[in-house]
């Protein structure tokens, strides 16, 4: 990639980012290129589809979480490894307004650019999930997919200001649900500010 293409494709990302934290997932792309100070066609050749654009953006924070995940398996309980990782992934999921709902929808969409991440983040939480099963910790009736549900409607609870103040105590409602046999979960998803470039 030529230098000036990969300068306008680094300000179109760090644009994207902080236009999506302060407006959503549905913030329009040719806003997005205006902040950038790039026409519409230049976001367009870089990212074709808003979802090519979020995948770019997220696809960092997807690795990140599938390393952790790995890290967590071999350095914690099964229970501490899964209520750790579910509270980061709901966490940063919070960072970028909407984008659950992407995700939640990618999953089934093997033509969306953020299947392929998704199903790997999919698959680090089943992992530690079976993990936690075969311990005897957590329910049996559960799987990967209901997993990734669960981090979805928490990530959309944090992200409603009515709702936000409860985050951490639905987290830990919740927590207790999939581990039945641990009382309280500690602190709650951390409520990051958002984020802005």
């Amino acid at each position: 990639m030529r230098a000036d293409a990969r300068k306008n494709r680094d300000q179109l990302l760090a644009v994207a980012g902080t236009a999506l934290a302060e407006e959503g997932v549905t913030v329009s792309l040719r806003d997005i290129a205006r902040r950038a100070d790039v026409g519409l066609a230049t976001l367009l050749r870089h990212f074709p589809t808003r979802e090519a654009l979020l995948d770019a953006l997220l696809r960092t924070h997807f690795d990140e979480m599938a390393a952790q995940a790995d890290e967590l398996e071999n350095t914690c309980s099964p229970e501490d490894a899964l209520v750790s990782w579910v509270r980061d992934c709901v966490t940063w999921t919070t960072e970028y307004r909407g984008v659950t709902v992407l995700m939640a929808a990618a999953i089934e969409d093997t033509g969306s650019a953020l299947h392929a991440s998704c199903v790997t983040l999919r698959a680090a939480g089943a992992r530690l999930l079976v993990r936690a099963q075969a311990a005897g910790v957590a329910r049996t009736d559960l799987d990967g997919t209901d997993l990734f549900a669960l981090i979805a409607a928490l990530a959309w609870l944090g992200d409603q200001p009515a709702l936000a103040s409860r985050a951490g105590h639905l987290f830990d409602v919740v927590a207790s649900a999939i581990l039945p046999g641990v009382t309280k979960s500690g602190p709650g998803p951390e409520r990051r500010p958002r984020r802005r470039g």
